[in-house]
Order: C-alpha cells, then structure tokens, then sequence
C-alpha cells in the first residue's frame, strides 16, 4: 500500500506518504513511539524491534506509517481477531499478545487497533486523521466486520483528582462537548464509536488505566461475507 496526499502544518501545505513499513524503518518507529510517549508513560511498553518484526512479517497490511518532510513521523498497527475474542472484557496485552501480534488470525473478522501516534511535532496536520482513514480503507478491502480498539483516556487522571469523576461520566462529558481529551476527542473526530469504558485495559498512569472501547463498522459488510 502506497499513498500520496497533502497536509497542512501550520497553514502550509505539505506532501506525505502513508505507506507499509519494512524492516529498514524500525529505528525511525521507535523514535516516533520515545517521542509521542515520553515518561509518565511505560517506557516499556513502547515497540521494540522483535515485535515490529511480527508486525511486518504476520500481517504487513496492518502495519502503516507516515512520512513527512522526508521522515517518518507516526505509525499506526494492527491485527485480526476473531469476533469471539470480544464476547468479554480484555486488556491490549490480551488482545494484542503484548504488542507481538502472534494471536493474529488470517480469518478474524475484526481488526484489532494495536497502536496509533503522530509525533508531536506534526500533530494538528491531520496526519493521524488519515492513518485512521487508511486503516478504515484496509478493513474494507479484507472485507471485514469492523475496526475496533481502546482508546487512551490521558486526560481522565485530571478530571479524577479534580473532582473525583467517574471514568463513564469523562467519557458522556467529551461527548456531550463539556470536556476534550487528546485521545478520545480524535478518535471521535475520526469517526470511531464508543462501545465500553474497560478498567485496567493498560499500564497507563494518565488514564488511571481506564480506555474506552471504541469501533468502527464496515458499512459494505455483509454477514456472508
């Protein structure tokens, strides 16, 4: 998969490639990851080479990233799961083996979001917006079911201690339009769905480890599909 298209950073437009990623892109990945997650988040939960190998080598269609300026600049991964994987509740280590993907299966129906990030530097350029749209347009093309994925929560932590809001009641708050948070609120912009709030669905000091299940449905499915 290759694509070229335009982005607007701060009011310019500029070219940029969402294409699959090799082995001889790892390097630039992991600093991406160390540059979109820098500390209170695990530093050990960002990728390492052994699972960025996985992600090339069981499922390389899920396995996106996006140049700008003659760099990369964001990723986005994903694997397929069964819709019997979802029947109850789970955590990203569960769903997503740790981030290695050797749970994949080739006749899942659902793709499973691993991991998105833009680096911060061209966030606000709808780059992230359009590693979404990618990842939509793969789910369509292997004819599946739906997208689905936990959505960080980094701006919960604030609202708890600010007045101990319940991680449902954030949620109906971003959605209602009283608050914002830079997770949920793009992924909502992005036109993904909210199905649950999990607790502990990852090591997340930000989001209290709470995440918001959040999916996007094939409209071109069919259930004979």
């Amino acid at each position: 998969m290759y694509k070229e298209l335009y982005v607007f950073r701060n009011g310019i437009p500029i070219k940029a490639v969402i294409r699959n990623y090799s082995p001889d892109d790892f390097e630039a990945l992991i600093q991406v990851q160390q540059d979109s997650f820098p500390p209170p988040f695990p530093q050990d939960l960002l990728w390492n080479p052994e699972q960025l190998g996985n992600h090339t080598e069981r499922f390389p269609e899920g396995a996106i990233c996006a140049e700008a300026d003659g760099r990369i600049v964001g990723s986005m991964t994903a694997l397929r799961l069964p819709q019997a994987m979802f029947r109850q509740k789970h955590s990203w280590d569960e769903a997503t083996d740790s981030g290695y993907i050797r749970n994949h299966d080739p006749t899942g129906d659902t793709l499973y979001v691993v991991d998105v990030c833009v680096t911060p530097a061209y966030r606000q350029t709808g780059l992230g917006k359009w590693l979404m749209q990618t990842m939509y347009e793969v789910t369509v093309n292997l004819g599946l079911r739906r997208l689905l994925g936990g959505g960080r929560m980094p701006g919960y932590r604030a609202a708890f201690l600010e007045n101990g809001m319940t991680a449902q009641k954030y949620l109906e708050a971003i959605i209602q339009g009283e608050r914002k948070d830079p997770v949920l609120s793009y992924l909502l912009r992005c036109g993904r769905m909210p199905v649950e709030v999990v607790e502990n669905y990852l090591e997340d000091e930000d989001s209290l480890n709470y995440a918001v299940l959040m999916e996007w449905n094939n409209p071109f499915w069919k259930e004979n599909d």
